[in-house]
């Protein structure tokens, strides 16, 4: 399952230094084509298994992540993982918490977290990063 995503795919996202990932919402089906080699799984409760690698993120509908060092390693570790696989980052609605995420991604790789928000909105979903409450954690992510 090694390999990156096909950087014209739903979803997907390219970091500036060239790192693919991939958003989506859980609700939906998977799409076809290859599954991920590892998922961020951020949701209030413990996610169905999957048959690939996964860590689940405790992070309520609307609200931040229970514990913001588990979010940074957790996160850490998508962003190296991204380098050389296929990763991706979901919740229900593939859009509040996983556009956060996506955005203190991007701060990861070294967007500026005042630009992280627009920068997910432009490359993944006009209406990522729902509540206000989501844009500050974002611009705080790193602290």
């Amino acid at each position: 399952m090694s390999g990156t995503w096909d950087p014209a795919g739903g979803g997907v996202v390219r970091l500036p230094s060239g790192r693919l990932l991939r958003g989506r919402a859980l609700r939906r089906p998977l799409p076809p084509g290859p599954v991920p080699a590892f998922s961020v799984f951020l949701l209030g409760k413990e996610p169905s298994h999957v048959p690939w690698d996964f860590c689940w993120l405790r992070w309520p509908d609307f609200r931040l992540p229970v514990s913001r060092p588990q979010a940074l390693a957790v996160l850490s570790e998508a962003w190296s993982r991204a380098g050389a696989e296929r990763v991706e980052v979901a919740c229900g609605g593939g859009r509040g918490r996983t556009g956060t995420a996506l955005a203190c991604l991007a701060v990861l790789d070294g967007v500026p977290a005042a630009e992280a928000v627009a920068f997910v909105r432009r490359h993944y979903d006009p209406r990522a990063v729902e509540t206000p409450w989501q844009r500050r954690y974002v611009l705080r992510f790193t602290e």
